[in-house]
Parts: C-alpha cells; sequence; structure tokens
C-alpha cells in the first residue's frame, strides 16, 4: 500500500539519464517518492491509498524558483516603465513598508496561489527582513501562510550594515523628488553583529519548520550593501548551519562602475562558494564567470524582471559553458508582473537566442533543467529536490496536454517550455500532500474564500498609505525618462 499513484501520464523524470515515461506512474508514501516506471508495473506492484489519473497529461518534477520576493505582489497592476532605483525607492520600498502582518499574509496567500497554479512547489523568498521594512509580526505572519498553503519555502533573511556612497545618495534623492506624494521608507544602516545575530535567531526559530518545509538562510540584502566582515559572517553562519546563502549581485550596469567588479568584490569578502546563491548576474564579464565556476558559486536567472526594469540580459550560456549552476527565478511580483515559471521558461529560452542571434543558444530542455534539476542544485537540494526518483521528494505538477495550443507535442519537454502558458497545471503534489487539484490550492482557498476581493482591497489601502496612489499617471506612448 502506497498513499498515492500518479498514473497513465508522460512522466518526465529529470533524472541522470533524463528518462521519459509514456503511460508512466510516479509511487508515493510518506512524502516521498519509492518508484517511477510504467503504469503497467507500478498498478500491479501497489495498491494506492489514492490515485491520480494523469491520462493526456505531463507529469514533471515540481519547479523550484530560486528568487522571489512575495509582499509587493499587492503593488502591481499599475503604472511602471521604470529603472530599478526608481521602482525601488519610489513604489517598491514604501508600498512594503505600509503593509500591515495581515496585509503580509494576504500577498502571502495571493503568491502561493498564483505560484502553486502554475506548478511551483519551491521558491527562495529574498532579501526580507527589518532593514526592508518588514517587522518580525509580518515575517511571522507570511510563514505561516506557507505552511498552511503546503508549499516548500526558504525564508531568506536580509539585511544591510554599509551605508550607500555619497553618488549613490544623491542620485536616490533626486528620484524620490519626482515622487512628492509618497511616503518614502530609507532604512537605516544595521549594526554587523546585530544583523547577523538576528539571522541567526531566525534560523534557531523557524528552520526545519512547517513540517521541515520551511529553511532559512543568512540573506545579505545587496553584495554591496553589506561589509566584507557582514558577507563573511554570512557565509559563515551557512556553514555552521549547513544552509546556503543568497544576495542579490551584478543586476543593473550601475553596480560595475568601481575598481571592483561586484564578484570580485564578494570573492575578497570569502562569500563566493559551494553554498552561495547570487541572483541575477547581469553585468559579469570573464574574470567573473571564471571566479563563479571555480568557487562553485550558483546563480539565479530571473530573466522577466530583468527585461522589465531595463536591466539587460544576464549571458547565461556563458555561464552554464563555464560550468556554473544556473536556476530560474520569477524575481519581484511587481517587476515581472506574474508568478508562473511556465511563461518564465519561454521568456529564458527565447531571449538568449534572440540577444545572441544564435538559435542554439540555449535549448528548452536546459532550461526546463534550470527549473528543477539545476534549481535544486543551485539551493543545495539535488539530493532530495530536482527529480522523480526513489527517495527523493515527493514534490510533483500534473500539466493538461489537452489544449489546442498544445497540440501537436511530439517533444513533450520543447511543449512545455514553448507552448504552454501557465494555466494547464492542474494536480501539484508537495512533500507527498496533494496541494491542488482541478486548479483549487486548498490550504489558500480554505482560508482565504475571497482572497481576490481582499487582496484588491488590501491593495488599494496600501498604496493609499504609502501615498503611492497619488502618483500622476497619463498615456503615455513615449516614455519620457
Amino acid at each position: 500500500m502506497v498513499d498515492i499513484l500518479v498514473e497513465n501520464g508522460t512522466v518526465l523524470t529529470m533524472n541522470d539519464d533524463r528518462d521519459v515515461i509514456d503511460a508512466g506512474a510516479v509511487a508515493i508514501d510518506g512524502g516521498e517518492v519509492v518508484a517511477v516506471g510504467s503504469t503497467v508495473e507500478l498498478a500491479d506492484r501497489y495498491d494506492a491509498a489514492q490515485v491520480v489519473d494523469a491520462s493526456g497529461c505531463a507529469v514533471l518534477p515540481g519547479f523550484i524558483s530560486t528568487h522571489v520576493h512575495v509582499s509587493d505582489i499587492l503593488l502591481r497592476g499599475g503604472e511602471k516603465d521604470r529603472s530599478l532605483l526608481d521602482w525601488l525607492y519610489n513604489v517598491k520600498k514604501p508600498g512594503v513598508h505600509a503593509m500591515t502582518p495581515a496585509e503580509n499574509a494576504v500577498a502571502a496567500a495571493l503568491y502561493c496561489q498564483e505560484a502553486i497554479q502554475s506548478g511551483i512547489t519551491t521558491f527562495v523568498e529574498n532579501g526580507t527582513g527589518a532593514g526592508n521594512g518588514y517587522s518580525p509580526a509580518a515575517i511571522e505572519a507570511k510563514l505561516n501562510v506557507y505552511d498552511h498553503a503546503g508549499i516548500r519555502s526558504v525564508y531568506a533573511h536580509g539585511f544591510s550594515d554599509r551605508e550607500s556612497s555619497p553618488a549613490v545618495e544623491r542620485y536616490i534623492e533626486r528620484l524620490v523628488d519626482t515622487e512628492p506624494t509618497v511616503d518614502h521608507y530609507f532604512p537605516e544602516t544595521e549594526d554587523t553583529g546585530d544583523a547577523l545575530d538576528e539571522v541567526e535567531s531566525y534560523i534557531e526559530r523557524y528552520h526545519g519548520s512547517a513540517d521541515g518545509r520551511q529553511s532559512v538562510w543568512p540573506c545579505p540584502g545587496v553584495a554591496w550593501g553589506v561589509t566584507p566582515a557582514g558577507l563573511r559572517g554570512a557565509y559563515e553562519l551557512a556553514e555552521c548551519h549547513d544552509v546556503m546563502t543568497t544576495t542579490h549581485a551584478s543586476e543593473t550596469v550601475h553596480e560595475e562602475m568601481g575598481h571592483l567588479s561586484t564578484v570580485e568584490y564578494l570573492n575578497s569578502a570569502d562569500y563566493l562558494g559551494e553554498r552561495t546563491l547570487l541572483g541575477h548576474c547581469v553585468h559579469v564579464d570573464d574574470r567573473d564567470i571564471r571566479l563563479l565556476s571555480a568557487t562553485d558559486t550558483r546563480v539565479a536567472h530571473n530573466p522577466v524582471t530583468n527585461l522589465a526594469l531595463g536591466s539587460g540580459i544576464a549571458p547565461i550560456p556563458d555561464l552554464l559553458s563555464a560550468g556554473v549552476t544556473v536556476g530560474l527565478g520569477t524575481d519581484n511580483t511587481s517587476g515581472s508582473d506574474t508568478v508562473n515559471m511556465l511563461t518564465d521558461l519561454r521568456f529564458a529560452a527565447l531571449i538568449h537566442k534572440g540577444s545572441r542571434r544564435d538559435p542554439g543558444a540555449i535549448t528548452a530542455k536546459k532550461v526546463l533543467e534550470m527549473a528543477t534539476i539545476d534549481a535544486a542544485r543551485a539551493i543545495g537540494r539535488e539530493a532530495d529536490l530536482g527529480s522523480l526518483e526513489p527517495g527523493k521528494r515527493a514534490d510533483l505538477l500534473v500539466l493538461d496536454l489537452d489544449y489546442p495550443h498544445l497540440v501537436p507535442h511530439a517533444d513533450v519537454a520543447c511543449a512545455v517550455v514553448y507552448q504552454a502558458q501557465g494555466f494547464e497545471v492542474e494536480t501539484v503534489i508537495c512533500d507527498g500532500t496533494v496541494v491542488m487539484e482541478s486548479r483549487t490550492v486548498h490550504g489558500i482557498e480554505e482560508r482565504y474564500p475571497d482572497l481576490h476581493e481582499t487582496a484588491a482591497a488590501s491593495a488599494t489601502d496600501v498604496l493609499d498609505r504609502a501615498g503611492i496612489s497619488g502618483i500622476e499617471t497619463s498615456w503615455e506612448s513615449i516614455s519620457s525618462t
């Protein structure tokens, strides 16, 4: 007897041999995969308490989003077309600072619903912390929602212990002066020791909670916003608690105007290594890539937000050629607009072809790896996540292939990347529990039966309270900024 048998699907295992099993099945018991094979074989071998019929569907490992921000989902849907610092200081920071713990919980619920509906079973929430406007009560409220959603999450507690340069401060002052209605928020620089102690307190309190689905990492918020001592301390904490650490690195060209590149700065602080995941790495050069490869540092690729903010296109084909592990991230919900791994797969597969005028710059199958097995390695979890194999945690999705835009699908992997649009995921299992069936995310919709109305009302309140709703907008066919 097993808990669940998923049968009759096309199973993309993402194992070392990348086996694809037609009329395949996955047997799940005690939260882990116990067998993968043909339906004929497994149905004969196992009785199941629950059977999931995946006829006409693809069965894949649950997607892993390696770099996300959750709460600013309530800030999307309005005026855009801003650069990174303009958006950060005139929209995101004041918006999230104005949010109450209850509003953070609503944002987390909306995020989880959307993420699970696109097949995401694990995400890394980046840079949340007191220095970014989040109270302990807000953090606890979000983690509680993730638990009820049944999703697997990494909470990366952010901190900043280094002042910005005078030139950057002056530039930010000019940006915020353009939006006088906004209640701007400028976090204070933290003491290094206090910041690291706070990170450790969150690790001790929450790491391993939610039946083991919740992880906590140290997160130097932005590479240049943290001292060498803070960066070294974060990596040492990761070693001490057997976790990883993550930061934003080389997201814009403006970060690469000093004597050292961002990657060189991180290397000088002993922050690079197998426990480090760097978000973005858009403006890295050949030397940076060699350093990342030599230290086995991992990278989170966030193509849609990088495009939306005009930050650029990360040299992912070069990173992959150098042997750097790259995972895919959906990043900011108010920057990328959606929490949709399937549409982001398509972006990631196409933009490098176009920018390099090379259709073979990156393949659909490599991009699918970046959302599954490579993403698992990027977060240090390749031993138990990222593929459908006996002994791994039972995280998977069932994607319905019976839509006009998915017919025909001679190569299912390519069809998932190039043809799927994000609403085709029917069932999601995380840690051996069915968290979504027939598009219903049980742990969210039971607690928030009127979630969309509640989220819309909360968003209006937050925008009003932060003064963001006072930003004048007009119909502009050509941006003036």
